[in-house]
């Protein structure tokens, strides 16, 4: 499912207009994303949390060509699923 079908799934399931669908997913995405950025942990019970967790910079190395390059710090996005989704999938 991408985000156009969830889109339409919610549209169909509450009768609602589709830009006020779009509008809603849009805010529910956005509103993660926020938190996130802020340095919020999100959790949502019965499905999971997402978190972002830091990363410092390094000295890489091109597997190619053998050169080395400064790898810059960074922030990746991580999810963890609830215990209530991993028993969902494994029923």
């Amino acid at each position: 499912m991408n985000k156009g079908e969830l889109i339409k799934a919610v549209g169909e399931k509450y009768n609602l207009d589709h830009e006020f669908a779009v509008d809603f997913i849009n805010l529910f995405f956005d509103s993660i994303k926020q938190a996130l950025n802020n340095g919020d942990r999100v959790e949502v019970r019965g499905f999971g949390s997402f978190a972002v967790k830091e990363y410092d910079g390094y000295t890489g190395r091109n597997p190619k060509t053998g050169i080395t390059v400064e790898i810059k710090p960074k922030k990746l996005p991580f999810f963890k699923p609830g215990k209530d989704f991993k028993e969902y999938l494994n029923k």
